[in-house]
């Protein structure tokens, strides 16, 4: 049975050693500190028997150091977000770092709210994917010392550590794929927002059909508006009936216009040619497979685990920020293809 009132002291008394040598053993630098296989085993083994669970929060106290990091993304349920999580969440365990995953839905207020409570319960670090209004609540975080890295989205002027991948190459990539299979009136749906990431793959869109000498179609959808019921992408198709293509700026777009073209018509999904920015594992298994622009998920954690681990150890978080941008794979399936 636990015995609540067991302590590295009393397991220290128990085994005639000292405090300091079963601290060591039992927050893991056994080895850094020399202490012998044997000994280590004995202290681990003693403490097992007597269900020894170290208080957290004194462990803090004393330490500095939760251990704890906040990976906040705009919806943790989207496909591309969770798969990123759950990588990140076996990184840093085996780091000895505990992640706390939170969604702000692109929400000011919700973001702040969440990071002053994470802030107060001393977490170690963030991983943040920022709502559009939170730049001066991520610059107090830093003037704190307090390591934080920005994913998928920045804010122009701040010095923060930032990993994002190239969105204008990647959509000029995959508009241009478009072109080259003799799609000549390319729609591009996305959402109406001042975020880097949508700016950027709106730019790399607008660029490859400038390039070509062709007309523009763009849809930009309010982001409070895109999981309601709602007439924009259809009736946008209604005043485009020429279109014969559609790049979709998301995932979630693009499962929301899948839905309207077979309402519409299910032949479209088959007829016009269709790319979706993040993949999805349905887009595999569509009757037409659905091409998409893949973000490197793995390449992702692994950088944010390795730019993240300095920042903890340092005493100053802006001695060297960085800006890391990271290459996708345009992933080509049926849907664009020439038809």
């Amino acid at each position: 049975m636990k015995n609540k009132s067991v302590s590295i002291r009393s397991i220290a008394d128990e085994l005639k050693i000292s405090v300091t040598t079963v601290s060591f053993v039992l927050n893991g630098k056994a080895k850094e500190k020399h202490i012998s296989e044997v000994l280590t085993q004995k202290i681990l083994d003693y403490a097992k028997l007597i269900n020894y669970s170290p208080n957290q929060m004194a462990q803090s106290l004393r330490t500095g150091k939760s251990k704890m990091l906040v990976f906040m993304v705009e919806d943790i349920s989207n496909n591309f977000f969770s798969k990123l999580a759950r990588i990140f969440e076996d990184l840093a365990y085996k780091k000895g770092y505990k992640v706390i995953f939170c969604s702000n839905e692109n929400d000011d207020e919700k973001s702040k709210e969440l990071i002053d409570l994470f802030n107060f319960s001393q977490v170690d670090g963030f991983i943040i994917v920022p709502s559009p209004g939170i730049k001066d609540t991520i610059a107090r975080l830093i003037k704190c010392n307090i390591p934080v890295i920005l994913l998928d989205r920045f804010f122009e002027g701040l010095d923060c550590n930032i990993i994002v991948v190239d969105n204008v190459q990647a959509s000029f990539d995959a508009t241009t794929h478009l072109i080259n299979n003799q799609f000549k009136n390319i729609a591009f749906i996305t959402t109406s927002s001042n975020q880097t990431q949508m700016n950027d793959r709106l730019s790399g869109y607008e660029t490859a059909i400038t390039k070509h000498g062709m007309k523009s179609n763009i849809l930009q959808i309010p982001y409070n508006e895109i999981f309601k019921e709602n007439n924009y992408i259809e009736d946008f198709m209604n005043n485009h009936v020429g279109l014969d293509a559609v790049f979709f700026a998301t995932n979630y777009l693009a499962q929301n216009g899948l839905q309207v073209l077979k309402k519409r018509n299910s032949s479209l999904l088959t007829d016009l040619g269709i790319i979706a920015f993040d993949d999805n594992d349905m887009f595999k298994i569509y009757p037409t497979s659905i091409s998409c622009v893949a973000q490197p998920l793995y390449e992702i954690s692994f950088k944010i685990m390795e730019l993240l681990l300095p920042l903890l150890q340092r005493k100053q978080v802006t001695d060297e920020t960085q800006k890391i941008i990271l290459k996708t794979e345009l992933i080509i399936r049926e849907s664009s293809l020439m038809k």
